[in-house]
């Protein structure tokens, strides 16, 4: 029987985003954090992060994550960081009761950007202190799009090099052999703009994870708010060099809290209809896979709102499901009462996905077949 078990779970926070995969090697590493419940509001149904947060990493036995990546600087990926991690730039945000980060991933445009919200620029000005200190910090983006801001800061880009990792290449490391995982990076892609105004959904950072299991890979597509623009040039680029499987995946988060915008630029009537490149990028799910939403719960029919997520795209990926067998969970309706984790767990036998029902001490297991090829 297997023996190394990795865990990654998605915690219900509306449309907002915090993921913390927990490997059997004991490494901790977070995709965004948003602390988005409102205490004051009995009704309330997202779940206060940072305690929760905090019990599944064990604080105050240990208080620190191996990674925090923010995949982009929108205050629904990073809003109350600076409440709950130890941040170097600024005492204030420091203490004995804070979660200290040993490495932070950020796109090049969480540093390079000018004007944000008040979350956002704390991240910022963290994010910055540790480039310019070349401690504790991976920013991604080809190397030449930090050019003009180092030059700027009296800094010459050669001596930072060895901290930026670009598109299509793996983040140094981190390997399966010696971790138990890897990461492709896909996005972000260099992109510069004279008036310092960058549409972060373009600029976000897009992985697959692979975990090495006892031999056996599971792959993990981590997607961010990326937009269908982005997920065409993605596409086309990673056929282009015959990498396909670096798209594959057996755990979809879907992006952008189920937005039509990610799968195309029409929501349609009542299914949006993907691009060719979204289209194909859902047929490389494999079977009994698990696609996850993280975003309130799906609008009725009589319910037709411009903010995801979107019925018509749920429609789309709920087609995806049923072709794989697939399970797809959106955070906000497990369950509706009240939202609990979605806890996917990982090891020899593949990937079992973690129910909750009503009663916060049921849980329903879906125990996965053992992946072909």
């Amino acid at each position: 029987m297997p023996t190394s078990t990795n865990t990654i779970t998605f915690y219900p926070l509306g449309n907002a985003d915090c993921c913390l995969i927990k490997l059997h090697t004991g490494a901790l590493i977070a995709f965004d954090y948003a602390d988005m419940n409102n205490p004051d509001d009995s009704e309330d149904k997202r779940m206060p992060l940072q305690r929760n947060f905090r019990e599944d990493i064990g604080f105050p036995d240990r208080k620190h994550v191996d990674v925090l990546a923010i995949t982009h600087g929108d205050d629904d990926h990073v809003r109350g960081i600076s409440d709950t991690f130890w941040l170097d730039h600024a005492k204030k945000y420091q203490g004995d009761d804070r979660i200290k980060i040993n490495e932070m991933w950020v796109p090049a445009a969480l540093i390079v950007e000018e004007g944000s919200e008040d979350h956002t620029r704390i991240i910022r000005a963290e994010a910055r202190h540790r480039f310019l200190n070349k401690k504790g910090i991976r920013v991604f983006s080809r190397p030449e799009h930090l050019k003009e801001w180092l030059e700027g800061q009296g800094k010459n880009l050669d001596d930072y090099r060895h901290l930026i990792t670009d598109a299509g290449q793996l983040v140094p490391d981190w390997t399966k052999e010696n971790n138990a995982i890897e990461f492709f990076v896909h996005s972000p892609f260099a992109q510069h703009v004279d008036d310092g105004l960058l549409d972060r959904n373009s600029n976000c950072l897009v992985m697959q994870a692979t975990i090495r299991v006892d031999g056996r890979d599971t792959r993990f597509l981590i997607t961010a708010d990326s937009i269908s623009e982005n997920w065409q040039r993605m596409v086309n680029i990673t056929r282009y060099h015959k990498n396909d499987g670096r798209l594959a995946w057996d755990l979809f988060k879907i992006p952008h809290h189920c937005s039509y915008l990610s799968m195309a630029e029409e929501k349609g009537e009542e299914k949006t209809e993907p691009t060719p490149e979204f289209k194909w990028l859902l047929e490389q799910g494999t079977e009994r896979s698990v696609m996850v939403s993280s975003s309130w719960e799906i609008p009725t029919l009589d319910t037709d709102d411009n903010q995801p997520p979107h019925r018509q795209t749920y429609n789309r990926y709920k087609e995806t499901a049923n072709d794989l067998d697939a399970d797809l969970i959106v955070t906000m309706e497990n369950p509706k009462l009240r939202p609990k984790r979605t806890v996917v767990t990982i090891d020899g036998n593949g990937l079992t996905l973690s129910k909750q029902a009503v009663s916060a001490t049921v849980a329903i297991t879906s125990a996965h077949a053992p992946r072909v090829g």
